[in-house]
């Protein structure tokens, strides 16, 4: 994969695969059920020299305006600060920061009201480094589902499952949980940048917007993952949390949502 590839408003049958950053990387991205609008959801996968790259899933806010123009922004800003270089860590890390910074201000600059969580993640020389911002999250998980990183939403509740005052399988269904704190094209918008975590062999990278972590538990998501070729574990995913939004078993969680992930594994 030489060129980045976005996917804006777009409403996938099936997940889709590719080979990425020395590795093979599946997406999939889908409105709501049964909703009109277009899905406010976009991807991208950006290809960087000496086989890094920069995965984006960013979640256009559906309470304002032009939620799929802001994530369409976001993904826009960060490929084209990619492009004007990212052959080292270093400016790897700082392509990602600026194009963060340029979507925020782009999407200001519409004077719509609109806005776009986004969540980031670089991989290279066999390390991850995520980056959010908002409710989109990351999650890394080892073969055996051990969970080596899970970023923590910028949001009332997520905070609240930060510092133990709320238990995470029940902040899934907490009445606030839709309220975010921070999103690109907001006053006072940061950019979180996570650890840089190494990759072992079969570790499973997912990101994703709040769409599957409003309809599937972690622990569901871990185990529909962590192994297994990767372009089924796409397909389930995909289908798990489709099912979940329009038929909802007793005591499930059930969102109906635009919802989208990357899944990424290194050979």
């Amino acid at each position: 994969m030489n060129q980045p590839l976005i996917y804006c408003a777009t409403d996938m049958d099936d997940a889709v695969s590719l080979p990425f950053a020395s590795g093979v990387a599946c997406a999939f991205t889908r409105r709501a059920p049964e909703k009109a609008t277009p899905n406010e959801d976009s991807l991208a996968f950006i290809p960087c020299n000496s086989g890094a790259g920069i995965l984006v899933v960013a979640d256009g806010m559906g309470g304002a305006r032009a939620g799929d123009l802001a994530s369409h922004a976001a993904v826009n800003s960060l490929v084209e600060a990619a492009g004007n270089g990212c052959d080292n860590t270093d400016a790897l890390r700082d392509a990602i920061l600026n194009g963060v910074e340029q979507a925020n201000r782009r999407i200001g600059d519409m004077n719509l009201g609109a806005a776009t969580t986004v969540a980031i993640v670089e991989i290279q020389d066999r390390h991850a480094r995520p980056y959010h911002v908002g409710d989109s999250m990351t999650l890394i998980t080892g073969q055996r589902g051990k969970l080596k990183y899970q970023s923590t939403a910028h949001s009332p509740v997520g905070y609240a499952v930060e510092a133990g005052l709320l238990d995470a399988d029940d902040a899934i269904y907490h009445e606030d949980r839709h309220l975010i704190s921070n999103a690109v094209g907001l006053p006072g918008m940061h950019v979180e940048m996570g650890p840089r975590i190494a990759l072992a062999a079969r570790d499973t990278v997912l990101v994703a917007s709040d769409g599957l972590f409003d309809n599937l538990q972690v622990d569901e998501i871990i185990a529909t993952i962590r192994s297994g070729p990767l372009t089924e574990a796409a397909a389930a995913l995909a289908r798990h949390c489709h099912e979940r939004m329009r038929h909802p078993g007793a005591d499930q969680p059930h969102k109906p949502d635009d919802m989208s992930f990357i899944l990424y594994r290194r050979r």
